[in-house]
């Protein structure tokens, strides 16, 4: 049995660690984030869950690597479905910190997120990072089917060991959590900018992502940034 190791396969196998490691940072927050707010127990059990449900979708995506490697619009979909999870856990951000500076005083707590609320962003977020994963692994290691293995295993690992540790960073420290808002904000921004040549062919407009994802993020910013203004002036004494 022949057990060398091509360079090929040794810049593979590098390649698939560093894809994860980015990777599976960015699909870690958006669990973390999801699961903190939680009752301990329930947050454990949001992880696990999230956790399984990305682990099954990377293999039935892997099953499917050679067809999804060919329709580039499904990058431009998973930004989409990111985007709308940005928009939900801002909500979340936003109603807790109004919470926070309007009833402080007379001792009221914002409505706690519940079980099922958290799942179903966990979910959604796992189809589209999951997708994103995969053909970033597939393209990586290609003809290495066994690497390819290696890379989903190992982002479903390193997703586990993080978003537990964020979450509980995030229920301590809930500044945090816009930053880690903003780090979503920005791949569902690339995962756009990525699959919006494909959707462009389709519909006949510019395959250049520029001047689309350019409006598109600075209309995030300046809402945001007026709604927290708006905010502000409403909470203040």
């Amino acid at each position: 049995m022949d057990l060398s190791i091509s360079g090929s396969q040794i810049w593979a196998l590098v390649a698939v660690i560093g894809i994860d490691i980015a990777l599976a940072g960015d699909n870690a927050v958006v669990v973390g984030m999801a699961a903190a707010g939680l009752p301990p127990e329930q947050r454990r059990r949001a992880i696990i869950l999230g956790i399984g449900a990305a682990a099954l979708l990377r293999i039935l995506f892997a099953l499917m690597t050679t067809q999804l490697l060919e329709i580039t619009e499904l990058v431009f979909v998973g930004g989409l479905l990111l985007v709308w999870v940005c928009w939900k856990m801002y909500q979340e951000l936003r109603g807790a910190r109004e919470a926070e500076s309007k009833h402080a005083a007379e001792g009221f707590n914002a409505q706690p997120k519940t079980f099922a609320q958290a799942m179903y962003q966990i979910v959604i977020a796992d189809v589209s990072m999951s997708l994103d994963n995969v053909l970033a692994v597939a393209a990586a290691s290609k003809e290495h089917p066994y690497i390819m293995a290696f890379g989903l295993l190992l982002s479903v690992v390193l997703m586990g060991v993080a978003a537990s540790y964020i979450a509980r960073m995030l229920d301590r420290h809930r500044w945090i959590g816009w930053l880690g808002l903003a780090l979503i904000v920005y791949v569902s921004l690339k995962m756009l900018w990525e699959g919006w040549p494909g959707v462009a062919r389709h519909v006949g407009l510019s395959p250049d992502p520029t001047v689309m994802i350019s409006v598109a993020g600075a209309a995030i910013l300046l809402y945001v940034l007026a709604d927290l203004l708006i905010l502000r002036r409403r909470t203040l004494p």
